[in-house]
């Protein structure tokens, strides 16, 4: 059986714990949490060997997987460098107990479909949790559905969820919660609907990454269709659309479009970058940003995060210890950044010389 998460995910050393092609006993350690790792490894090798082809490593992970310390989950499940795969299998196995499963709501890192599968069967509590993100309700209808659906959801929340998903433009007549809100906001009165993602997407054909840019009279042509589309829809644009589409959207005034757009899993590093080197960037924006450990892999991005007088300047100090000698003097003297910067900028520069 193939692991979902990849045997790389883990470093070299720990490899041989959860590989396939090692031995048994080396792999029942791993399952019973004997090798020394840090808790989020601990999570990450518990969820490859709950794939195993030997099933009573299966059960051995699984068994561990419920069993593990107070110390351990509370660390890896509030650790957003988490899996999503990881946070769901837990989701799963820690279906009871909702203390853990707060930490997998509020990880940025678990899918939308976890959060459908707590949203469906969860405790008032954790229906209340998962409430609260808004983004994630429009921007996955099983989500909404399965929150709407479930009856341990308090009716006051239920209301408040429904009342903004259908002001935002949600409209599915199957979901008796969203009729009623539909009616108890707009009354009798038809609501004029505007274009939906996927229309927009096939009228000018946004759908695919490579093909040619737009012309200057489409890409306008493609705003003003954009300006008419409800919220709902510009979020599933996000994710449906190419880089024309979120060109757009990542300028959104809306915050909860624009940060659809920054969160979108077509997004690329260029566009990553860019919105980094962009002064005028909505701060939610630039903090999803610096907060995602996979962009920050980057050295040109944590150049532009240090350059950008948006950043707070203790995340900036903190970027800036990763950075050139180059890179760090032209800084020490570049009068566009914020003074706190350059100022770091030559105290690193007076350190580093010290220490040589």
């Amino acid at each position: 059986m193939t692991a979902p998460l990849p045997v790389e995910a883990l470093p070299l050393n720990l490899r041989k714990h959860v590989d396939p092609a090692s031995p048994k006993p080396l792999r029942l350690m791993a399952a019973k949490a004997l090798v020394p790792m840090a808790p989020a490894q601990i999570v990450g090798a518990l969820y490859i060997l709950s794939h195993d082809a030997e099933a009573d490593v299966v059960d051995t992970a699984r068994a561990t997987a419920q069993k593990l310390p107070d110390r351990i989950l509370s660390s890896a499940l509030r650790d957003d460098g988490v899996d999503a795969g990881t946070l769901g299998f837990f989701a799963e196995i820690l279906a009871d107990r909702d203390n853990y499963l707060e930490f997998i709501v509020l990880n940025t890192s678990a899918s939308d479909e976890t959060m459908a599968a707590l949203a469906a069967h969860g405790s008032p509590r954790i229906c209340e949790l998962i409430s609260q993100n808004q983004l994630r309700i429009l921007r996955h209808e099983p989500l909404l559905r399965a929150l709407l659906g479930n009856p341990a959801l308090q009716k006051s929340v239920a209301d408040s969820v429904a009342d903004f998903a259908v002001r935002s433009g949600a409209n599915l007549p199957d979901v008796p919660a969203l009729v009623e809100a539909r009616r108890r906001v707009f009354g009798e009165v038809p609501v004029e609907e505007g274009p939906t993602a996927q229309q927009v997407v096939d009228e000018f054909a946004l759908g695919q990454e490579t093909v040619e840019p737009l012309e200057e009279g489409k890409r306008q042509s493609l705003a003003q269709r954009v300006m008419k589309m409800n919220i709902s829809q510009r979020i599933k644009l996000a994710n449906l659309g190419n880089k024309e589409a979120r060109t757009i959207l990542l300028r959104d005034t809306n915050k909860l479009v624009a940060m659809a757009a920054i969160q979108s899993p077509r997004l690329t590093e260029g566009e990553v970058l860019r919105v980094a080197n962009n002064r005028t960037a909505p701060d939610d924006q630039l903090r999803y940003i610096y907060s995602n450990r996979d962009w920050t892999k980057s050295y040109q991005l944590r150049l532009a995060i240090v350059k950008n007088p948006k950043i707070p300047l203790p995340v900036a100090m903190r970027f800036m210890t990763s950075l050139r000698e180059p890179d760090v003097r032209e800084l020490s003297r570049n009068k566009n950044v914020p003074g706190g910067v350059a100022q770091q900028a030559r105290k690193t520069l007076q350190k580093r010389e010290e220490k040589e």
